[in-house]
């Protein structure tokens, strides 16, 4: 009863007028911090800095119960730390500074979303699910490199438009059935595209913690990513071949344009590339931060790619709609990113982090075992409903000190992969609880259908990042 009235309230928090504003306040601090990139102003970052404990203060009553929990945790330890160091009070506004560019590049990830969405691609791309295959375990993979494609820039709606797709192509076949294809696939071939995609905001944090460079990430992700779908496409193949599958949508195979679908294919792999050659040029050429050069080219790159299209009319009924919900519902995002911020300037160079740190220095003459011990942290976190941005905070200390000893590209694809393969086993997490409710199943066996899956990515990726030790 108490956790319902809670509800309630949050919900009529959300309806005030104050909340379909927020926009404008989050944009004109974003834009400060842009502005701050290049001037480097301790003033200005100091006058950021206290209109983010207004951010916060303001955001908090709108966050969900679970970012309320994790932001207060933060906010709590950071506080007792803080304590410890003796500093003034007057200092903690720029200690709320340091994540800002990470929420600057949130608020501009729907701008990117809305060109896909007025070009059409996401309706395109999923024709592929519509045509004809005699079996599951031959829809499977064609089901998971859909999801990615489409997650590489539509991000968490592409999980969504490939399951609502196969429950209409699968509504024939048992709910237990359907309801086990639709979750593996779909989120397994969604977080195979945010391991490699500049737009993914965990990818961005692995390289702003580790301070690895993209383009030397770039190919070893790419290669984590293929070797993952190779192995999880064989094991779809064989674990569903016995189903049949090709009864259910014959009709539609003769009305799918197979070279029109083709050639939006190629279209939007061309824009995928071209983009991330930008970010890498714009990057090295004028000694930009990567989160910072990706944050700047998403807006402009979207808006001449609509015009190129000639959608530049639905690009911006699409987009402006879209960028205000989005910006103004950031607040889960705000209590997490700011609280952290607090956390992880107050713990530094205490007794609180060598805590945190023991279990993983205790290992550290055995990089394999350090791997694989941060991936294994990461999926019992993401288990307990913590995010694995919020873990990343946590075990940044110990980063700090690993980076003196280990390759910082190994420790930022050892961060990606384990990060990202919590998405598909965080029984609290966003994605995993979207396709609950999509499906109907339980989370919890969502989790356990895709920990193998979890701890074989997470392999994978330990492996890899071994060799490049």
């Amino acid at each position: 009863m108490k956790r319902w009235n809670e509800d309630i309230i949050g919900g009529k928090m959300k309806q005030h007028p104050i909340f379909r504003y927020l926009y404008i306040f989050y944009s004109f601090v974003f834009l400060l911090n842009i502005i701050n990139v290049f001037t480097e102003s301790e003033r200005l970052n100091y006058v950021i800095g206290i209109l983010a404990v207004l951010m916060l203060l303001v955001s908090f009553f709108g966050a969900s119960r679970l970012f309320k929990i994790l932001g207060c945790a933060f906010l709590v330890v950071g506080a007792i730390a803080y304590l410890t160091t003796g500093q003034s009070i007057l200092a903690i506004p720029a200690f709320l500074t340091s994540n800002m560019s990470l929420l600057t590049l949130l608020a501009m990830l729907p701008w990117m979303n809305s060109v896909v969405r007025s070009g059409r691609f996401d309706r395109s791309l999923n024709n592929l699910l519509n045509v004809n295959a005699s079996d599951l375990g031959k829809l499977y993979p064609r089901s998971s490199i859909t999801t990615l494609t489409l997650a590489s820039f539509l991000n968490l709606s592409a999980a969504s438009i490939s399951q609502d797709v196969l429950k209409e192509n699968l509504r024939s076949l048992k709910k237990n059935l359907r309801s086990s294809f639709i979750s593996t696939s779909t989120l397994r071939g969604y977080t195979l595209a945010l391991l490699w995609s500049p737009l993914e905001i965990l990818v961005a944090i692995s390289i702003f913690t580790t301070g690895a460079d993209y383009v030397s990430l770039l190919p070893w992700l790419l290669l984590i990513a293929f070797i993952t779908f190779i192995l999880d496409s064989i094991w779809g193949r064989f674990h569903y071949k016995k189903y049949s599958y090709g009864d259910n949508n014959a009709s539609k195979q003769s009305t799918i344009d197979m070279k029109k679908l083709t050639k939006k294919i190629i279209h939007l792999l061309v824009a995928l590339v071209l983009f991330l050659t930008l970010v890498i040029f714009l990057g090295n050429q004028f000694n930009l931060d990567f989160i910072f050069t990706v944050t700047i080219l998403i807006f402009p790159f979207a808006l001449l790619w609509s015009f190129i299209m000639k959608r530049s009319r639905s690009f911006w009924a699409i987009g402006w709609n879209t960028w205000k919900m989005k910006t103004n519902t950031m607040q889960n995002f705000i209590v997490l990113f700011l609280s952290l911020s607090f956390f992880e300037v107050s713990i530094s160079g205490t007794a609180f982090l060598d805590f945190i740190q023991q279990p993983v220095i205790a290992v550290s003459e055995y990089p394999l075992l350090v791997f694989i011990l941060i991936q294994v942290i990461f999926i019992l976190m993401s288990m307990f409903g913590v995010h694995p941005i919020a873990t990343i905070g946590i075990l940044g200390g110990v980063i700090v000190t690993l980076l003196e000893t280990m390759n910082p590209v190994s420790l930022a694809i050892v961060l990606a992969t384990s990060s990202v393969a919590t998405l598909t086993v965080g029984a609290y997490g966003l994605i995993v609880q979207l396709t609950s409710l999509s499906t109907g199943q339980n989370p919890y066996r969502i989790t356990l259908n895709n920990l193998p899956y979890a701890l074989g990515f997470g392999f994978v990726g330990s492996i890899v990042a071994y060799f490049l030790l």
